[in-house]
């Protein structure tokens, strides 16, 4: 019989090679009949400071003779199996298209193409290869492309980041994202790890060899091409117009998914007037904080830091005024970068890769932004609120550099002259500003609050030589292309699913939606 045990310890200088032994002694019976099956779940434990150590969650099998305390133990759940069936098609049948080739477009379009429905996948900005030399390019002072940065691109906005793979939400098909990204050379821990994480040099790598599973399974995917509209005939999609180089033209299909991710503007505003139904979605808005990483992982595992991998933490607040503040996206040993997609916009995020070698820990610090914040009934007033102050961060920054500024200095209202014992790691150019000026007075007072009270939870999270930097806005999408139980707009035949469509937050999340979508699609 097969059964999971859960809390089995192993202190940090010990291997998981005595993880079955240590089963053994807990359930008081001889190794000998044990067998060990696969690690369910992996985490540190660093309540006490004192004593931080792993805990592990184990699926295993047992002789059905032998006796133990089945209080210790529990039975593995019947999971019912992820089976992928080709379909038979019809004579008239019109292959799928998909707008978007991040983590929503490529799961929908890798479990279409195994299901045979020869998916086309559209992609404004470029495959991954080319993709990182624009981005690159950027950081390095070249001029912005607006269609080929950190936005858009093969893998979408998740792909120059920490890669994350923890989600809150409960799905069956986690487990398959996860499995899948391990195919395509991720680290197998992610999928036991309590923190699961890819770094972006091998994110870049699996998205590459996930596009060539999905054109060998009859799938294509179109880089430079950009969706500009689509066409109704009787109430129903019939095509999508597309632009590539220059030449527009269609592509005929009754299925218009929309993967899109949650900076396409561009794309947004083509649906509302195409009167597709829109609805204000509520957002974050706030800074980047960087600490030393030595610093964070001292704080978090006290004497143990040393032999443990870099330590992450997230943390939140509710204010008095209702408002949350919150840490997003940390990225151990990482970096800052600019993120920016509009030539008239600064934007910046966090990216880690696999090794999370980087000298300084970041994170977001976003203040909650309520509908009533834009001061419009406008479907799209979220996207120009976000809009709004990511222009005003180019104004004061003079262009495509990322505003710094002392977390000492920020809470004095001054343009920052000097930086302490901290400095800034960043993947584009940097200066100094006053960030003050490019929050709403009700992000930067509520972030000046939220660090004193995680300063209470983090020893030395409000150290006045933390570097922030500004602006972050791209959390989450401003809008919600309102769908229903099937995925399906209020247009016949056009599809919503992933992080731009207002369902999804994060690589896990909008990887799931897209195969739950390709479900729909298939059914």
């Amino acid at each position: 019989m097969e059964y999971i045990i859960n809390e089995i310890r192993l202190n940090i200088n010990e291997t998981e090679n005595i993880l079955l032994e240590k089963i053994a002694n807990k359930l008081k019976i001889n190794k000998n009949n044990i067998k060990l099956i696969k690690i369910l779940k992996k985490s540190i434990d660093s309540r006490k400071k004192s004593d931080v150590h792993y805990k592990y969650n184990i699926l295993f099998s047992i002789n059905d003779n032998i006796i133990f305390d089945k209080n210790l133990i529990k039975q593995k759940p019947e999971i019912p199996d992820f089976i992928i069936e080709k379909k038979l098609l019809p004579k008239n049948f019109l292959k799928p298209v998909i707008v978007g080739c991040g983590p929503s477009g490529l799961f929908a379009g890798l479990i279409l193409a195994k299901m045979g429905l020869h998916p086309i996948i559209l992609e404004q900005g470029k495959c991954a290869v080319e993709r990182k030399k624009d981005v690159e390019s950027f950081w390095n002072g070249e001029k912005l492309n607006e269609k080929s940065n950190v936005q858009f691109g093969q893998g979408g906005a998740g792909t120059f980041s920490d890669g994350k793979m923890n989600s809150s939400i409960n799905s069956p098909f986690c487990n398959f994202v996860l499995s899948t990204f391990v195919k395509y050379g991720a680290n197998p821990e992610i999928e036991y790890s309590n923190a699961p994480h890819i770094g972006t040099d091998i994110l870049l790598s699996a998205i590459e060899k996930m596009k060539n599973e999905i054109v060998e399974l009859g799938g294509s995917i179109l880089f430079e091409h950009t969706f500009l509209n689509f066409k109704t005939k009787n109430g129903k999609i019939c095509s999508a117009e597309i632009e590539n180089n220059g030449n527009i033209f269609e592509i005929k299909t009754d299925k218009l998914i929309l993967c899109l991710g949650h900076s396409a503007r561009k794309t947004f505003e083509i649906l509302f007037k195409n009167k597709v139904n829109i609805a204000q979605k509520p957002f974050s808005i706030g800074l980047r904080i960087q600490h030393k990483q030595s610093e964070i992982s001292k704080s978090q595992y006290g004497e143990f830091a040393k032999f443990l991998p870099p330590a992450d933490y997230k943390l939140s607040c509710f204010l008095k005024n209702g408002r949350c503040v919150y840490t997003f996206c940390n990225c151990p040993g990482g970096y800052v970068v600019n993120a920016s997609s509009e030539n008239n916009g600064v934007v910046c995020n966090g990216m880690s890769y696999s090794d999370r070698a980087s000298e300084n820990s970041n994170s977001a610090i976003l203040v909650s932004v309520k509908t009533t914040d834009f001061e419009s009934d406008h479907p799209l007033a979220g996207m120009y609120f976000q809009a709004k102050w990511e222009q005003e961060t180019y104004k004061i920054s003079g262009g495509h550099f990322l505003p710094i500024q002392t977390l000492k200095d920020f809470f004095a209202n001054k343009k920052t002259t000097q930086i302490g014992s901290i400095k800034s790691i960043c993947k584009g150019k940097a200066m100094f500003a006053d960030l003050n000026k490019i929050l709403p007075k009700f992000a930067s007072e509520a972030i000046k609050e939220g660090l004193q009270v995680f300063d209470k939870k983090i020893k030395g999270f409000a150290n006045p030589d933390a570097i922030l930097t500004g602006i972050e806005t791209r959390s989450s999408s401003p809008i919600r292309i309102v769908r229903d139980e099937n995925f399906e707009t209020n247009i016949k035949g056009l599809f919503s699913c992933g992080e731009g469509a207002g369902y999804a937050g994060g690589i896990m999340s909008s990887s799931v939606d897209g195969i739950k979508l390709a479900l729909k699609i298939y059914e």
